[in-house]
């Protein structure tokens, strides 16, 4: 079939020049046109991403066209009152972006929805934060995070300010079923100023932001000379987070030049992500220039935030032990203002590490676990304002998101900055390192260990390879060189959310994880132990590292 489909793709007669001399370029490649046509772009944990490029698994005008169209059929099976609520759209500086986003915005219009416009680009969580403040039906945000140059997406936002869940995932697929977009009738939509029901919005809603956001402060009492090297990888977070950190008085910033400006290319970036060492490589060399305490790098579209100590020796922080060390710095400064504690409750994911949970028991505090993604984290604080059961003062997960109280309901590397400066700088006022906070805290819980990674596999044939391996991970109950596994969760068995996630737990505080990526062609592995003798840690995450690695390959 997916040669019919990219022949009809050939044939239509509105195909923009640059799609159509992309297909001609591959028609001798059967394998690359297996690969842009076996099936369509599916929403993952974060919406719809893909490599840009011509096909129904590609990101392109036709594929974007189609998800708006599937929007706007489920905005209006909720009647007049969700299509006036409108929708909110925000773009990053990708390549595509600008164009992407107009197109969205004009179909919807075109389909009687009121639009808010970004007229620039926009941080992630500007576009979280706007739909509870405008109180719309839904947010689009086009974007691909922190993937490659190659990549742009649409990321799927409800009325809560949260990422859609299957709920409306499962409308949206419906709707894109009885859709054929050659059918479309393209010529029919206006120039952007000529539809009634699109507004552009004016700086108003960044500055209520920012406001919202500097009463999550949580200390006065520290030193704000610290030196703070910043990069944001030439994404959106260069004018936010450094207008946050001189709000709260961190004047000695340094930002990477290279990696200033905005840049969908990112020709001075070896990597935007930066989960990776390699996305350091300048701001390490800047914090050496300046002798600065800590350096902080946000993803492109600015809602993930990974941070290293400069020293003699760099410390880079995973995204779980900067987890803990937010979490008990909240906890501890939330108890010194004396803040009733007894309701407020934590939000992590099936796979990031447990060190939370005994920082948190040890102050009385509840965590909740919940599937990979912010959709779910935040879902509990959608939950929350429901019942009243519990209030929602942090969430975050391994992969370097975090989120602190009500304002928003996504990961936001803007608060997250601001509260690791204070962190930093309340340490610092004591003589004390983020090191010396982890060592701490190790000291009084178990010292942590973890391994991380991700094993790719890319084309249809990768598919079937990540499903053989899960499949064969999902018949295993014992593995060679490890003590016996005390239990096995398979996710998939849950009837109300099940997950392609598989959990072995092993004794004393030790469990690994696999799960194939909802976003990217890949299976990822997680491995935590917890352990007062921190060699005995160790040697528990290299004994999972060789039979976990030996199986898969």
């Amino acid at each position: 079939m997916y040669r019919e489909i990219y022949e009809k793709w050939l044939e239509y007669p509105n195909l923009s020049i640059d799609l159509k001399n992309e297909l001609n370029s591959i028609k001798d490649d059967d394998e690359e046109i297996k690969d842009r046509f076996f099936k369509e772009l599916e929403f993952g944990t974060a919406g719809l991403r893909g490599i840009l490029g011509a096909g129904t698994n590609r990101m392109n005008y036709l594929t974007v066209a189609k998800t708006a169209l599937s929007l706007a059929e489920v905005i209006k099976s909720y009647g007049e009152e969700a299509c006036n609520r409108g929708v909110v759209i925000g773009r990053d500086m990708r390549k595509n972006s600008y164009e992407f986003s107009i197109i969205t915005a004009k179909i919807l219009a075109e389909s009687g929805i009121k639009v808010y416009l970004f007229t620039g680009i926009r941080p992630t969580p500007i576009l979280a934060y706007s739909i509870r403040y405008l109180n719309t039906i839904s947010g689009v945000m086009i974007t691909a995070s922190h993937n490659p140059k190659l990549y742009n997406g649409f990321k799927l936002y409800w009325e809560k300010g949260s990422q859609i869940l299957d709920d409306i995932a499962l409308k949206m697929q419906e709707a894109s079923l009885k859709i054929d977009i050659f059918d479309y009738d393209f010529e029919s939509l206006k120039p952007l100023g000529e539809y009634k029901n699109i507004k552009f919005l004016s700086e108003k809603v960044i500055k209520s932001y920012f406001r919202e956001t500097l009463k999550h402060t949580l200390t006065d009492d520290v030193d704000k000379d610290i030196k703070i090297v910043y990069t944001p990888l030439s994404g959106c977070g260069n004018r936010y987070v450094r207008k946050i950190l001189d709000l709260r008085g961190f004047k000695n910033v340094y930002v990477v030049e290279e990696q200033e400006n905005p840049d969908g290319s990112f020709s001075n970036v070896k990597n935007p992500n930066p989960e990776n060492i390699e996305a350091f490589d300048k701001a390490i060399e800047l914090a050496k220039k300046k002798d600065a305490d800590i350096i902080i790098a946000t993803d492109p579209d600015s809602d993930r935030v990974a941070v290293l100590e400069n020293g003699e020796e760099i410390f880079k922080m995973t995204g779980n032990i900067m987890g803990f060390l937010l979490g008990e710095f909240l906890l501890e400064r939330l108890s010194e203002k004396n803040i009733e504690l007894n309701r407020s409750a934590i939000v992590k994911t099936i796979v990031t590490g447990d060190m939370i949970k005994k920082i948190a028991k040890d102050k009385g505090v509840e965590v909740f676990e919940t599937l990979t993604g912010f959709k779910n984290i935040c879902k509990m604080a959608n939950i929350w304002d429901e019942t009243n059961q519990y209030e929602f003062i942090y969430g975050y997960e391994e992969s370097i998101g975090y989120v602190f109280g009500n304002h928003l309901r996504d990961k936001d590397a803007i608060i997250t900055t601001m509260i690791v400066a204070e962190m930093a700088g309340y340490l610092k006022k004591r003589g004390k390192s983020l090191k010396d906070y982890k060592e701490e805290i190790e000291n009084k819980y178990g010292y942590f260990e973890e391994y991380l990674d991700s094993f790719y596999f890319e084309g249809v044939d990768g598919i079937v390879k990540m499903q053989n391996i899960m499949n064969d991970f999902r018949q295993t109950d014992s593995f060679e060189y490890l003590p016996d596994v005390t239990e096995k969760i398979d996710f998939l068995e849950d009837k109300v959310n099940p997950a392609n996630v598989l959990k072995f737990y092993f004794k004393e505080d030790t469990w690994f994880a696999l799960r194939p990526s909802g976003t990217e062609p890949k299976i990822k592995i997680y491995a935590y132990s917890i352990d007062k003798d921190r060699e005995k840690a160790k040697e528990k995450i290299d004994d999972i590292k060789s039979a976990v690695v030996n199986k898969i390959n």
